[in-house]
């Protein structure tokens, strides 16, 4: 029996774990944490992109040590009525430069990697084959859990890395190009330029079901790549599936997720936007809650983030209005509708859109006006909540 005690235990190493992990590293290095994770890396097979206005001068600095690509140019986007250049300073990063930063400047015995979890309690962590590991406090990052109190729909994406064998000539990221076939969802391309010869092309829906058609996207990825010039060789892709929620009971959520005196972190904790279902900046404001907190007794640490995770629900109330209003007012090929006016709009309101922070002014603004969809039924949607996920993945 391991009878190694540590301060800290993380169940999960993806964005949210593995950020908390850093955190305590660079602000707490004196305590043992350990960090477990089933795959054979930390952060999975992901690529993570964010505006630089989305984050303080704390999260940014929490990134130092981590290899991203930066574009100081700002980014574009493309709809059928019109394109636009916005200045918003653009940031990305890999999965497998997450891995390398954290393996580098993590503790190396404090990492489990290829180590199943069977279950978190307050005094740690039970792993699939007979090991515990005994700790303090006890945070579980392990990812969403739909459940029938919650509602709303799924962004659904492939995304590949290509190698083209002349320049590309694209200057700065193109994160929405709607100027496709939207296949009864809102759909649209995200390119970013990797390097001269390098481009990671995703094709990305908002849709009413889970169901990702691997083969279809594919195609459709072979078809704009092609379109655009751009045949080459495939370097590396990802495929991902995540909620966008409309509403919902968080209380009720919360009380079939938790564990007494286990924390939750991370997109099972309900630390996102509902809207755009961007993580990275909530996940960095949480690692540096539980780096600010980390001597509190385990309990204590769970009842801090769970406060936290009440307070970010009634925050962005608005946007999961708006979530409903996309998916229950507005039919499916014209949901693109919704995102082209919205990027009429100013580009200061749009930052802080994205990064969870739009003023009442800014709400009103998004709001005023005619509406992109019919005045009845965006009533009707703003006084429901839409499909429990639950149901949808049933489905």
């Amino acid at each position: 029996m391991n009878t190694e005690r540590w301060d800290i235990a993380i169940a999960g190493g993806g964005l949210a774990g593995g950020l908390i992990a850093l955190a305590l590293r660079q602000r707490r290095p004196e305590l043992k944490v350990a960090l477990v994770e089933q795959g054979e890396t930390l952060g999975g097979n992901h690529r993570w992109s964010w505006f630089a206005s989305d984050l303080d001068r704390e999260g940014t600095m929490l990134l130092e040590t981590v290899r991203k690509l930066e574009w100081d140019e700002g980014y574009e986007v493309r709809f059928p009525a019109y394109r636009r250049h916005l200045r918003t300073n653009y940031r990305s990063m890999h999965s497998g430069d997450f891995d390398a930063a954290l393996q580098r400047d993590l503790a190396s015995d404090g990492l489990f990697l290829r180590r199943a979890v069977k279950s978190v309690d307050a005094d740690g962590i039970e792993l699939a084959d007979g090991e515990r590991i005994n700790a303090r406090a006890a945070i579980d990052c392990r990812g969403f859990v739909p459940s029938a109190h919650l509602a709303g729909g799924w962004q659904l994406f492939m995304g590949r890395h290509v190698r083209l064998p002349r320049p590309h000539g694209l200057a700065r990221p193109l994160i929405m190009d709607a100027n496709v076939a939207q296949h009864g969802a809102y759909r649209f391309v995200y390119v970013l330029p990797l390097g001269a010869y390098e481009l990671f092309v995703e094709d990305t829906y908002y849709a009413d079901s889970e169901a990702l058609d691997r083969s279809a996207l594919s195609r459709r990825l072979d078809e704009y790549c092609a379109a655009h010039g751009w045949a080459g060789d495939i370097l590396g892709s990802e495929t991902g599936v995540l909620p966008v929620l409309t509403g919902g009971d968080h209380a009720a959520y919360r009380a079939d997720m938790e564990v007494p005196g286990v924390a939750l972190a991370g997109t099972r904790g309900l630390f996102g936007h509902p809207l755009t279902s961007y993580s990275l900046p909530q996940a960095l404001r949480v690692a540096l809650l539980v780096a600010e907190n980390a001597d509190l007794p385990g309990d204590q640490l769970a009842a801090l983030l769970a406060a936290h995770s009440r307070a970010h629900w009634r925050a962005t109330k608005f946007y999961r209005k708006l979530g409903r209003m996309l998916f229950q007012a507005a039919r499916p090929e014209e949901r693109y509708r919704i995102f082209e006016r919205f990027y009429r709009l100013p580009a200061p309101l749009i930052e802080r859109f994205y990064a969870a922070r739009s003023t009442r002014l800014d709400r009103m603004r998004i709001l005023c006006g005619k509406p992109p969809v019919p005045i009845g039924k965006a009533v009707a949607a703003l006084g429901a909540n839409g499909t429990p996920l639950a149901e949808r993945r049933a489905a």
